[in-house]
């Protein structure tokens, strides 16, 4: 297997193309590998971050008319894009996701979707093998229970592919600070969605704009 290290091999918000798969109310009721509110959250803060970074990306369930619209959390995010509908379990068979995907010119592929072992899997499998850099977002994925969760990440990591979580792959994305066009827009999303460090940055500024007290003297 090649090794995915050195400074090219890090994400790229200009090389990314976000794909969030069957994030739907049937997928979510056997939700067992995590907590659903996180998953749900963590979707959201994703489909945030790429907004942010101005990421593509391609929504997509499967046969909603009978499991449910994509979560509003996600689906507010781009308020006026399609959700490509499919009857393939496979989000990789079905062309007009693959389409999609091609058209944006993007070659590092992020994936995210329930279940990890079904919806994830076979699309990343068949995406590495024909050629592409994927990278699945474990925290925006979620399986039946814990062990179909791990066992299909075992499996794609063995297939070659990058494993992270939505906080990680925005601090990829960022890289640095200095970068003032997304680095508000990073920190909203933070703020919003990442519990303590959200509060913390908030608390900081309270204390930030807190007048010292005068010492009576």
């Amino acid at each position: 297997m090649t090794r995915r290290n050195g400074l090219a091999s890090l994400l790229r918000p200009e090389d990314s193309v976000l794909v969030l798969i069957d994030h739907q109310p049937y997928q979510l009721t056997n939700l067992n590998s995590h907590d659903p509110h996180a998953v749900v959250n963590a979707s959201a803060a994703l489909a945030k971050a790429a907004k942010a970074f101005n990421v593509p990306t391609i929504l997509t369930s499967v046969i909603a008319e009978r499991g449910g619209l994509i979560f509003p959390q996600i689906t507010d995010v781009f308020p006026d894009q399609e959700v490509i509908d499919r009857t393939f379990i496979n989000t990789w068979e079905d062309p007009k996701v693959v389409e999609a995907v091609k058209a944006t010119g993007r070659k590092q592929l992020i994936i995210a979707g329930l279940w990890t072992e079904i919806c994830v899997a076979m699309p990343v499998i068949q995406a590495l093998g024909e050629g592409w850099d994927v990278t699945v977002v474990t925290d925006a994925s979620g399986g039946t229970s814990v062990e179909a969760h791990e066992v299909a990440i075992q499996r794609m990591i063995a297939a070659g592919a990058n494993m992270m979580t939505w906080l990680a792959l925005a601090a990829e994305w960022q890289r640095d600070w200095a970068r003032l066009g997304t680095a508000g827009k990073m920190t909203d999303v933070l703020v919003q969605h990442a519990a303590g460090s959200g509060i913390a940055f908030l608390w900081e500024q309270q204390l930030l704009n807190t007048p010292v007290p005068k010492t009576a003297g």
